[in-house]
């Protein structure tokens, strides 16, 4: 949507839901990520001034998946009886009169996502402060783990079938990049379906929790884990099987550019998620080869559409240095 129709649709949107007809609207903008269909706004009213972040399905798609962004409202809206730090949502719908698709709305937070590259704010926080903020990152996946999918978000169910969380990535099979370095993929593949433990805790999972999710204060503090597209019900360890695997340096290879200051190491992510949650996660070596064999697909999949300029992103070309340690962690984790 171009961002003067937009604008031109959040004036009586705006209007209808502060329930003021002299409210103004100004600093419509697409905001990064998010395939260009997330949007910031201001409105101005008797309240004063407020900034809002809007996100919009794309167009002529079907309103599922990562494009169902109500299934993310449901998901926001059961974490406000909850501790978990998130965007709290103030306004969803469907009806398109407004926007010509489903919505939802959330207030804009002063921060950023955590960045550790070299130069990078985070870069510069002390251990200390590090180590603090993984254990609120700890806190929030634990109670988002905690909650009651099936009494809250009973929509997002039924729970993801455990096997398919590994069946599902074979369509990516021939069409990597560097197909060599993922050689033995397949016997990943085969090990992880050998060895899938049949009584994994089954709750909410984000589905993408690593650090370009949590949204902090440049001081440290976590104000919300963002980015809920991928969120689901099936296996919770996914989520601290993919977290741990940003984290261990031996699922990186050195070559990779893009590697940064590591957020906290595996131990201590473990120790935190068992103090917040009570328990000591169980399998949790699976979950970590898991999390590293999606990943490895993920990037050779990307680097190959990058290479075939359908995509462009030169950092899928560092990132390829680590398809093959992140194929020989997961088969060391496996034992």
């Amino acid at each position: 949507m171009e961002i003067q129709e937009l604008a031109e649709r959040l004036l009586p949107f705006c209007r209808a839901m502060y329930g003021d007809d002299s409210v103004q609207v100004s600093d419509v903008h697409k905001m990064p990520g998010h395939a260009g269909f997330a949007y910031g706004f201001t409105a101005e009213s008797a309240k004063g001034r407020e900034s809002w972040f809007l996100r919009l399905p794309p167009p002529n798609v079907k309103w599922e998946g990562t494009a169902d962004v109500l299934k993310q409202a449901v998901i926001l809206k059961a974490l406000d009886r909850t501790g978990v730090p998130h965007c709290p949502l103030k306004w969803s719908g469907d009806d398109l009169q407004w926007f010509g698709r489903p919505y939802f709305i959330v207030p804009v937070l002063e921060g950023d996502v955590l960045r550790l590259q070299e130069g990078e704010w985070g870069s510069s926080l002390s251990e200390e402060t590090i180590y603090s903020l993984g254990e609120q990152v700890a806190r929030a996946l634990a109670g988002v783990h905690r909650l009651d999918w099936q009494t809250q978000t009973p929509s997002l169910g039924p729970p993801f079938p455990f096997d398919d969380d590994i069946l599902r990535w074979d369509r990516f099979y021939g069409r990597f990049a560097d197909p060599e370095r993922l050689a033995r993929l397949p016997e990943v593949r085969q090990r992880l379906l050998d060895n899938a433990p049949g009584d994994a805790t089954v709750g909410l999972f984000h589905g993408d929790f690593q650090t370009a999710n949590f949204f902090c204060s440049r001081q440290g503090e976590l104000l919300a884990i963002i980015d809920w597209e991928l969120a689901g019900v099936g296996a919770i360890l996914n989520d601290l099987g993919w977290y741990i695997t940003f984290s261990d340096p031996e699922a990186w290879s050195t070559e990779d550019v893009t590697r940064h200051r590591l957020f906290l190491d595996p131990e201590t992510i473990i120790d935190q998620y068992t103090r917040a949650s009570g328990t000591r996660p169980a399998h949790l070596n699976w979950f970590r080869a898991l999390g590293a064999y999606k990943f490895a697909i993920i990037t050779g999949f990307n680097l190959g559409l990058h290479r075939r300029g359908k995509r462009h992103d030169p950092l899928w070309e560092s990132i390829g240095f680590s398809m093959n340690t992140l194929v020989d962690r997961a088969l060391d984790l496996l034992g």
